[in-house]
């Protein structure tokens, strides 16, 4: 069952096209990790940015969790922030029609 995630960072003041820049810089080595459907950063109209992710399984999120990506990551964006991220784990509840209701 796939899993989705959300991660909301908060930049600390004036820092957010260096959030950006950083997260440009590592997401590329995320994409290629087994199991990454959809890893994508999104500007929130209240300053923060919103990472949305998409992994096939469970076990492969958590993988990814652990891995060489996810540390680079956090070590690029981690100077930027002005707080822990805020990190929501989901599983799908489609609804609809098979394009529109689930990630």
């Amino acid at each position: 069952m796939p899993t989705i995630v959300t991660a909301v960072f908060t930049p600390k003041e004036g820092a957010k096209q260096s959030l950006i820049e950083a997260f440009e810089a590592t997401i590329p080595a995320v994409h290629a990790e087994p199991g990454c459907e959809l890893y994508s950063i999104h500007d929130a109209e209240d300053g923060t940015i919103t990472m949305i992710e998409k992994w096939t399984t469970r076990e492969q999120l958590d993988a990814h969790g652990r891995g060489q990506a996810v540390a680079a990551l956090g070590a690029a964006a981690g100077p930027y922030l002005q707080q822990p991220a805020v990190v929501t784990f989901m599983t799908p509840l489609p609804a609809g029609t098979a394009e529109q209701g689930a990630l």
